[in-house]
């Protein structure tokens, strides 16, 4: 196995890490939060909190992952452009964990006030169950926010991609178009919460182009000769 090919696996095992950012993102919400009725998403979370709580790990989990996901693919494609690898660090870590890590803290009050301490006793349950459920809105906010730069570090991953030689170029026009869909679903967030769902069903093909980078680099690591030449191009 050739050195760039091996950076490659490597950059690929490490994405791979970043499967577990569904369970908080998708998993949960369906099996626990009930749309419109902060009762039973109380309820929901008291009965299964230690599923919760893995949902409060998964989230720092990926936020950690991420960053050294993001330097492996520095190390990978420093050769190609380096100023397109330093903003793939840029936006896709040091913009991202941030926010991961300081949505948990969304989680984990919403957490507690479904729990009930004692000294929330001064809330009834009604008021605990609407407070968490405050909460848990934010938490959905976060990751609006976050989606931006989940798109935004997607462009000049894939220009790095295109540039490279060594990896598929439709795997790079792939993840710029999974930018712009990651961007669509945080603007439709944002501005049309009502149309948040139907605007994730349209793109949801765009945004398996970072299922298909990763599986790309674990499975096919990368191109030796093809990277010569391309580093002899643009230099």
């Amino acid at each position: 196995m050739t050195p760039l090919s091996k950076n490659a696996r490597v950059a690929g095992l490490l994405y791979l890490t970043l499967l577990t950012a569904p369970l908080r993102l998708l998993y949960i919400p369906s099996k626990l939060f009930v749309t419109g009725n902060a009762t039973a998403t109380a309820d929901n979370m008291a009965a299964h909190e230690t599923l919760f709580r893995l949902g409060i790990l998964s989230d720092l989990l990926t936020g950690t992952m991420v960053i050294f996901l993001t330097l492996a693919l520095y190390r990978l494609f420093n050769g190609v452009d380096q100023g397109l690898a330093r903003l793939v660090v840029i936006l896709g870590s040091l913009m991202v964990t941030p926010i991961y890590f300081l949505n948990t803290i969304n989680d984990a009050a919403a957490l507690l006030l479904v729990r009930g301490p004692d000294f929330l006793s001064v809330f009834d349950k009604p008021q605990r169950d609407a407070l968490a459920m405050l909460f848990l809105r934010l938490h959905q906010h976060g990751i609006r926010v976050n989606e931006v730069f989940w798109g935004l570090w997607l462009f000049p991953f894939g220009l790095l991609v295109y540039k490279s030689r060594f990896l598929p170029r439709i795997l790079g026009v792939w993840l710029m178009l999974n930018c712009f869909a990651y961007l669509a679903m945080s603007l439709t967030g944002i501005l049309w919460p009502r149309y948040e769902a139907r605007v994730s069903n349209w793109v949801f093909p765009i945004m398996l182009g970072e299922l298909a980078i990763m599986l790309w680099l674990i499975i096919m690591g990368a191109k030796e000769q093809a990277a010569g030449a391309s580093s002899r191009t643009t230099g």
